[in-house]
């Protein structure tokens, strides 16, 4: 172990260690430029007329008033869209601007360029919309099993495959089976096995991302007829492929810059602004900035889907699963979004990370008039796993074990099958990671009485309660998580590394198309530049589509995926460099030992070979790679098996909840932590992570949910959707456990998402336990603890 904990393999601050970020103290001083602060000469500012109505068909739309207002420069509609009227993450199916028709309320409807911000909002109001309103489809059961529900999109898919027609409004259905189910047997044959049975009606509220930096960007009219966009995005190269079309223009004149980054959880993977900026600027010849303000975001971005899961689990009297049926509906809102790939993930992790012999699940995702459903940290498996860990302590009751007995007793290992039959080729710790949980010291008793600090009681500063009827409960939750693109998705990143001499000295330069929205992902590229090439001065370009594609920012992947690419092309940059070495001597037996090291070529007994300023001169090396994970296949439609996951993550937390049962208020005390991440790249960046997770987690379980109402949004402010503050965040326990993936780059194991699984169903098991009810809905509202009916 070198004597500086900040040195790893010759450099500071290499892979394992706490190597700082380059844009914290920008963001800590408030000096960052987030993309609202784009500029430009001679900028025009864009503005969207949105829909009040969820569902409602357009009769016509006068933009005569809007166009006479001094100041305006453009009134677009969607005649006006040049290319592609439609674009979509996995289906073609949302209108760049409506087109005869509204979906959803909040679609957009016209758009307009003026030279102020107040003045295109003042024409936005000027345009005249005639709406014939319909009646909107809001149940995502009924779009999910009635027949006689009507279709949001015109008619039927035609069936998969060897299986049966579905509803109109069906996205996707995925089935799975195993055991006695996949050989026909009936629920009452295979019932008779288990000695307790217990069942559960589980809702999973809509949660917002609700990340601080709203959308917004900056479209540049090129002289070559093509636009620069700078945004902040997930994905630059998707947004690429979804806008080209649209404006009706190769991908090559259509160049996309990621600007800094507010934040994502997933709201950032679909378009909002970019076509609607685009298109502007292509009409008016001049830049046009556009930024929401937090109301239009609200309405600008997907969310995660909302549930409704009906579960039910067979065990043996010592606790042993025998099976598990499970039905989910996930609400996917008015366009399709990522809602099909949702519903692969919700249905393969439907059972959680448990050994069950017999599985049946059934998972739907469908289209209704609500607000677009997507991508949101967790994608689908957070939804499961609230039903499947709700389950496990349904059950734990039933037997008279403790809940963590009963996990234990039944958790997956390396070697286990999941339920979709892929074998776990990796290390998965479960029972360890339960038992260390379990043992984490308990926090201190609670305190009341008169002169308590009122922070420490439930309802906080509000001063709400003295501590009478408050009671502890404590929780435990644990969520399996998928990582990296599944179902054979062609799932790569690129990497450019390029090494040469500045002023004198070595240093690297990597350029990938990598988003950073936060998670830290520019200091682990230099992490790896600086381990696997020995120099300390690396560099990250600015993301853009000047460089092959990297993927999304998202399924937990980038330091998977893009580590993987940047450590390949520094690879091809080393063997380049000991290439240049070998054509000057090297001494006997050096040949298959070198090593790049403190700025130079050195063997592994440390002996110099060359120094790197004297074989450079003025040469640069570069080279580029493409990473990619091992394959998966898609699940089968009719049984879901198949190998479609990467990898699998998992995270145990235990919480510590304090309840006044009169007044239905909850703090939560403490939450714990136990995730085992394969290796850690930077372990305080990680640390960040796992708090972030769960403070997400948390949001879902006591606060945190769009209330929609017949396909309404009730609450689209920070006012009424209320998200945790650092006064609602606990003292958190984290334990990182290393258990390297063979398969992975440094052994490392995507480590973003797997704490908003568990928390949530944590916490809601530690209120359970302090209050004796039920408590089927995420979030928990305080008429819930209290008993009284929920408007």
């Amino acid at each position: 172990m070198p004597a500086d904990p900040a040195e790893r393999g010759g450099v500071r601050h290499g892979v394992g260690t706490d190597a700082p970020r380059p844009d914290g103290v920008l963001k800590v001083t408030g000096e960052f430029a987030y993309s609202s602060d784009l500029w430009a000469d001679d900028m025009l500012w864009g503005a969207t007329l949105r829909s009040p109505h969820p569902h409602a068909r357009i009769r016509g739309i006068d933009l005569t008033e809007a166009v006479r207002l001094p100041g305006v420069y453009a009134v677009l509609t969607h005649e006006d869209v040049p290319g592609a009227k439609y674009y979509g993450l996995e289906r073609a199916d949302q209108p760049v601007l409506a087109d005869g028709k509204v979906r959803y309320q909040g679609e957009p409807v016209a758009i307009v360029a003026a030279d102020h911000p107040e003045t295109a909002r003042r024409a936005m109001m000027r345009i005249a919309v005639d709406y014939e309103v319909l009646e909107p489809v809001s149940d995502a059961r009924r779009a999910a099993f009635d027949p006689a529900c009507p279709p949001v999109h015109g008619p039927a898919a035609p069936p998969e495959p060897g299986g049966a027609a579905r509803p109109a409004n069906v996205v996707r259905y995925q089935p799975v089976r195993t055991g006695a189910f996949a050989a026909g047997a009936g629920l009452d044959e295979v019932r008779a096995q288990a000695d307790v049975i217990v069942t559960g009606e589980y809702q999973v509220g809509m949660q917002d991302q609700a990340f601080l930096g709203p959308e917004s960007g900056l479209a540049v009219p090129a002289a070559d007829g093509g636009v620069d966009l700078y945004v902040a995005t997930q994905w630059l190269h998707v947004d690429q492929s979804q806008l080209a079309p649209c404006l009706g223009l190769p991908p090559e004149k259509v160049r996309l810059n990621l600007a800094g980054v507010g934040g994502a959880f997933g709201a950032r993977e679909d378009l909002s602004m970019q076509a609607h900026a685009c298109l502007l600027a292509l009409r008016t010849g001049r830049p046009v900035k556009m930024v929401y303000h937090r109301e239009e975001s609200f309405f600008g971005h997907v969310h995660r889907h909302p549930a409704t899961m009906r579960y039910e689990h067979g065990a043996r009297a010592d606790g042993t699963l025998v099976f598990a049926t499970m039905e989910i509906v996930l609400d996917g809102g008015a366009y399709a979004s990522t809602t099909s790939a949702v519903v692969g993930v919700a249905s393969s992790m439907a059972v959680g990370p448990y050994e069950v012999p017999n599985v049946r699940v059934d998972a739907y995702g469908v289209y209704t008039n609500n607000p677009p459903c997507g991508a949101m940290r967790g994608f689908g498996a957070v939804q499961a796993c609230f039903g499947y860990e709700s389950q496990m302590d349904r059950l734990a009751e039933a037997l008279g074990m403790h809940p963590v007995e009963l996990r234990i007793r039944n958790a997956m290992s390396e070697g286990s099958r999941t339920a979709t039959g892929q074998p776990v080729d990796m290390p998965l710790p479960m029972a360890d990671m339960l038992a260390r949980a379990r043992a984490l010291p308990p926090p201190a008793e609670p305190e009341t009485g008169p002169g308590t600090d009122p922070r420490r009681l439930p309802g906080g500063v509000a001063g709400t309660t003295r501590g009478e009827g408050v009671v502890r409960g404590v929780g435990y939750g644990v969520g399996i998580k998928n990582i990296c693109y599944s179902e054979s998705f062609d799932d790569y990143s690129t990497a450019r590394v390029r090494l040469e001499l500045v002023g004198g000295e070595p240093a690297v330069q990597v350029h990938t198309a990598a988003a950073e929205v936060g998670q830290g992902l520019v200091t682990v590229q230099q992490q790896v530049a600086r381990t696997e090439l020995g120099v300390e001065r690396v560099v990250v370009r600015p993301a853009d589509t000047a460089v092959g594609s990297s993927g999304s920012s998202s399924a937990s992947r980038q330091s998977y995926m893009t580590g993987g690419a940047v450590k390949a092309a520094c690879e091809a940059v080393r063997e380049a460099v000991f290439r240049l070495a070998r054509e000057r001597g090297l001494p006997p037996g050096a040949d298959d030992a070198l090593e790049l090291r403190g700025g130079a070529v050195v063997t592994r007994l440390g002996a110099v070979v060359a120094e790197l300023a004297e074989l450079l001169a003025d040469t640069a090396v570069e080279e580029t790679r493409v990473f990619r994970h091992r394959p998966t296949r898609p699940m089968d439609p009719l049984t879901g098996q198949g190998d479609a996951h990467v990898q699998f993550a998992m995270c145990v937390h235990r919480a510590v909840v304090d309840v006044d049962t009169e007044l239905g208020l909850v703090r939560v005390v403490e939450l714990a932590a136990v995730q085992d991440v394969g290796r850690a790249l930077n372990p305080l960046q990680l640390a960040g992570q796992i708090h972030g997770g769960s403070a997400q987690g948390l949001g879902l379980a006591l606060m945190e949910e769009v209330q929609v109402r017949d396909a309404a949004v009730r609450n689209p402010s920070f006012t009424d959707y209320l998200i945790p503050t650092i006064l609602d965040m606990p003292p958190m326990r984290v334990e990182i456990l290393e258990h390297p993936d063979p398969h992975a780059p440094y052994g490392l194991r995507g480590a973003g998402e797997p704490p908003t699984l568990s928390s949530t169903p944590a916490i809601i098991a530690a209120i359970r336990a302090a209050t004796g009810r039920p408590l089927a809905h995420a979030p928990v509202r305080p008429e819930d603890i209290v008993g009284l009916p929920v408007p």
